[in-house]
């Protein structure tokens, strides 16, 4: 019998979003993030209804899974935005994130410390914050990174390249159409110029069904239920590792709880485990257990957002790629500095959502893009990101350094 397995790797972020910081705070008022409670823009408001919401109940269910089924596993990674403000505001969710590490059954995958695009543009700066995010990991939950993710899952060959020299065994990747083409993303790839890494490729239709349709009633395959969910993946009979990539925010967040999404993780060990062959492995676990059944080349930059699976959502209009050229054109500057808190600023405006949130490409839609957002506009995005741009270039002046 084939050996089977589903990876389930989950993704915990949150950013620093900018409070409403006005042309008049520029060079008056350095604090960009700080927000009255009640605000929208409130990170401790968001950061502890989330943890209340999904990451509490959800690591609580996943504790019980692993201590009732020796054979569940799971990989997830964390950023250090995230981390820095569950140690501030919502230190029991921590606590309760160090506990899955500690089991010994749940591997923490490495990317930037702040979740950002700096690969695209300076890869000092990228690998600076690849370091800082392996150090707070090892310091937070005792673990030594070998897998690698970029940020937004955006991957290509290069980026592969770059993760293969750095020492990384596998790294991880969205299983889209154009690039797989006839292949399966339920195996085991070798990246193109690479000499050890491993890729494993994100199932996004499996994925996408829980993170995306789950509490949809208008779905036709609503209700899914852990049966039925087994029974598609059964159906691949070659199949080796089933990849369901998805965010944390997954379970209590995006799908509330009384769609019975928590019901539904909790069958799905059961589910799977009880037939002979099939398994729960961490990433690196597939990475050792399988070797690789094709070459994947990716000469363009894929991500795991929207239906183009490109930079776009980042990127892709004037407001995002003017502002985010803008703050990495300062980078020499702002290290020259040597002002810590200054620099530390500056790598929380680098954060992607913060350009996300400038997307226009949904803003008349009303879509599920919008809920990530706690501004009413893109262009109010802008506009508070500018105005802390402004007054980063204020500080810097004020440091000495002339621009």
């Amino acid at each position: 019998m084939n050996k089977k397995a589903i990876v389930l790797y989950l993704h915990v972020h949150q950013p620093y979003r900018i409070r409403h910081y006005t042309v008049f705070d520029s060079g008056v008022n350095h604090d960009y993030f700080s927000a009255n409670y009640e605000e929208e823009y409130s990170n401790e408001r968001v950061l502890k209804k989330v943890a209340e919401k999904s990451y509490i109940p959800t690591n609580t269910r996943l504790l019980k899974l692993l201590e009732d089924n020796p054979g569940f596993k799971l990989s997830l990674s964390i950023t250090g935005t995230v981390i820095e403000q569950l140690e501030r505001w919502a230190p029991d969710a921590l606590e309760s994130f160090k506990q899955l590490a500690a089991s010994g059954r749940v591997e923490i995958v490495a990317e930037t410390y702040h979740h950002t695009l700096a690969y695209f543009y300076s890869r000092s700066e990228f690998e600076i914050q690849v370091a800082m995010h392996k150090l707070k990991i090892e310091e937070v939950f005792g673990q030594y990174p070998t897998v690698f993710r970029n940020t937004e899952l955006s991957y290509n060959n290069e980026i592969a390249k770059w993760a293969d020299e750095a020492g990384y065994k596998g790294i991880l990747a969205e299983g889209w159409d154009p690039i797989l083409e006839w292949r399966s993303p339920n195996y085991v790839y070798k990246p193109v110029n690479t000499s050890n890494i491993k890729l494993l490729m994100k199932n996004y239709k499996l994925s996408d069904d829980i993170a995306f349709r789950f509490g949809d009633k208008d779905w036709s395959e609503w209700p899914l239920t852990a049966d039925k969910f087994m029974h598609w993946i059964s159906e691949d009979n070659n199949a080796t590792n089933f990849n369901l990539f998805m965010d944390y925010e997954t379970f209590g967040e995006h799908q509330w709880q009384d769609t019975g999404i928590f019901d539904f993780l909790e069958s799905i060990p059961n589910e799977w485990l009880k037939t002979e062959g099939h398994s729960f492995m961490t990433v690196s676990e597939v990475i050792d257990n399988f070797e690789p059944v094709d070459q994947i080349d990716v000469p363009y930059t894929v991500t795991w957002a929207d239906t183009e699976r490109d930079l776009s959502a980042w990127l892709g209009n004037a407001l995002q790629s003017s502002s985010i050229n803008s703050l990495y054109a300062l980078e020499e500057k702002v290290l020259s500095t040597n002002d810590l808190a200054l620099i530390d600023d500056w790598r929380r405006l680098q954060t992607s959502d913060h350009f996300y949130y400038m997307c226009t490409k949904w803003f008349n839609d009303g879509d599920i893009h919008a809920y990530f957002s706690p501004y009413k506009t893109p262009y109010e995005a802008y506009m508070n990101f500018m105005n802390s741009y402004h007054d980063i270039r204020f500080r810097i002046i004020q440091a000495g350094v002339e621009l």
